[in-house]
């Protein structure tokens, strides 16, 4: 049997992107098809995609999307969004993944972006390139009709069911108010909004095309799959999105929701700290499944703990480990102000806290205690008294979300 032949990456071009699109739907074990490959068309960045060869065969691809983040108490930040990572079948345990992972975070390094985020297909596999767990979602399943509390107050100005030409521009008006307002959001340009809103064949799974349910200050974008039983219909809804600017607004889309005929169940992806369930007049209506969100990878660790605001001053030395990143690896002092601003540098001080760049990074949001991953063992505290100080400073007001999987 031939030898394999030595492995190359390199950066891609247009001309790629047919390659990368079949690669990319064997890799997750679909067919390709013309609606696979507009998909990828609609965010596809060249000249921050990366592909492993065999020879002259591409068997591996990465992607870093350009976005912008919320971060707990700033502006939000630029972040390569990490998509499109596949390897070919026949090809795998041959350090493809790696070579991509290297090339992405050396990408970020060098263009000064201190952040990368990810969707994880299979959540065991990103730890041991340094992203953290930064948020999760809960899957709230809900019997079509639940009733709210009597003291929820509803928007009383009308839900409307518009086409997807009328709907898209309120909608994206309606995001571009409110998307800023949350750790863990990012923003949307025309591409990201035509791929997050994608409505090829193999999106549905035999569901309906996107239909969209519009308040003024709330939109939803859901889907159908239709089950008629010898009982009578008991359809399913599928929330794709929902958004809203005011809690009025956000109650008044989710009735609109839990009241269409013909419906058994209503299921959402929600964030942890969702309104929703405490807004029930039963709460066990609500049957919910936690799951992992979003993924956090700090590229430098003292510009991304710079971007960001603290909830409580802190004076602290965190000896951090980085085996792909050695530019992270060392002990970095961490002071925060009474205005939450942070100023971070290198130091041969004494760790307080010891951790891996993994643990920062789902720390980093606020949506991961230091004391939680203290009692995994992820944390280590080296100076007593110090660990409860630093786990209260990294939180925020509100749980971080991320909901819009790229």
């Amino acid at each position: 049997m031939a030898e394999p032949s030595p492995l190359t990456i390199r950066t891609l071009t247009e001309m790629d992107l047919p390659a990368f699109s079949e690669v990319l739907a064997s890799a997750f074990l679909t067919d390709h098809s013309e609606d696979l490959l507009a998909e990828e068309r609609a965010v596809f960045e060249p000249s921050r995609s990366h592909a492993v060869f065999d020879g002259e065969t591409m068997i591996g691809t990465g992607e870093l999307l350009s976005r912008r983040l919320v971060v707990p108490g700033a502006e939000p930040v630029p972040a390569g969004a990490v998509t499109s990572i596949g390897v070919a079948p026949g090809h795998r345990r041959r350090g493809v993944l790696s070579m991509i992972m290297r090339a992405q975070l050396a990408f970020l390094h060098e263009a000064g972006e201190s952040l990368a985020v990810l969707w994880a297909s299979e959540s065991g596999i990103y730890g041991r390139f340094g992203y953290g767990l930064g948020t999760q979602y809960a899957r709230i399943s809900l019997p079509r009709g639940t009733a709210f509390r009597r003291d929820v107050a509803v928007d009383p100005e009308p839900v409307r069911e518009l086409p997807r030409e009328q709907a898209l521009p309120v909608v994206r008006d309606l995001y571009d108010q409110v998307w800023h307002t949350r750790a863990g959001h990012l923003d949307r340009d025309a591409a990201a909004w035509e791929y997050h809103l994608f409505d090829g064949p193999e999106r549905r799974a035999g569901r309906t095309r996107l239909r969209f349910a519009v308040h003024p200050r709330a939109y939803a974008a859901y889907r159908v799959k239709s089950d008629w039983q010898v009982r009578g219909p008991r359809s399913t809804v599928t929330v794709h999105e929902l958004t809203a600017a005011t809690p009025a607004a956000y109650a008044a889309i989710l009735r609109y929701l839990l009241d269409i005929d013909l419906v058994g169940e209503v299921v959402l992806r929600l964030g942890t700290d969702e309104p929703l369930v405490h807004m029930l007049a039963d709460p066990r209506a609500a049957v919910r499944t936690m799951s992992d969100a979003l993924w956090v990878r700090l590229v430098d660790v003292d510009r991304a703990l710079m971007a960001r605001r603290f909830l409580v001053p802190l004076d602290v030395v965190l000896a951090v480990t980085d085996e792909l990143c050695p530019w992270n690896a060392g002990r970095w002092r961490l002071v925060v102000g009474a205005d939450g601003r942070a100023e971070v540098s290198g130091t041969d001080a004494p760790a307080d806290l010891a951790l891996d760049v993994a643990a920062l990074g789902a720390a980093f949001l606020g949506g991961t205690r230091l004391t939680t991953l203290a009692g995994a063992g992820r944390v280590r505290e080296c100076r007593p008294g110090t660990l409860a100080r630093a786990s209260l400073a990294f939180l925020h007001d509100d749980e971080p979300r991320c909901l819009e999987v790229f």
